[in-house]
């Protein structure tokens, strides 16, 4: 499979439970830096402000199901998630930031919404830096813990 990530392209799945970097290398919000995340990432509720409607996400997710060539094309099977989460500042409707992860197996979505729901904590908190968090989960979200020494 190529990589291009262009529209009619096709991404990886070699990498999963991650995404193919080529296509969804993550991006992020400009309104969130250091100096905003208590007035935005880290108020309860913000992240439903930025939450791109489902009606945006299930297009994206049934072009994306293709672009990776999934054998499985029913939308239920995957999430079509933030590489970078809207928790940590992640670009809410940018196409590279969004993939259809698989649900199933063990390194599926419930997994990474915890590790992403332990790095918002330890960057409010003050423990871990906004960009630390964000260049960890982006990079490899199953080692991000580790990486940020957030258990």
């Amino acid at each position: 499979m190529t990589k291009t990530g262009q529209l009619g392209g096709r991404c990886s799945q070699a990498h999963l439970p991650l995404p193919d970097a080529a296509c969804q290398p993550g991006a992020t919000n400009p309104d969130v830096t250091q100096s905003t995340i208590q007035s935005t990432i880290c108020v309860p509720g913000w992240t439903g402000t930025v939450r791109p409607p489902a009606s945006y996400t299930d297009a994206l997710k049934v072009r994306q199901i293709g672009e990776y060539g999934y054998s499985d094309t029913s939308p239920a099977t995957y999430e079509e998630d933030h590489l970078i989460p809207l928790e940590l500042g992640g670009a809410p409707k940018d196409s590279k930031n969004l993939w259809p992860e698989p649900r199933s197996g063990g390194q599926g979505a419930a997994s990474k919404d915890s590790v992403e729901n332990k790095l918002k904590t330890a960057v409010c908190n003050g423990s871990v830096k906004l960009d630390d968090a964000r260049n960890a989960i982006a990079t490899d979200w199953t080692t991000a813990l580790a990486k940020t020494g957030v258990r």
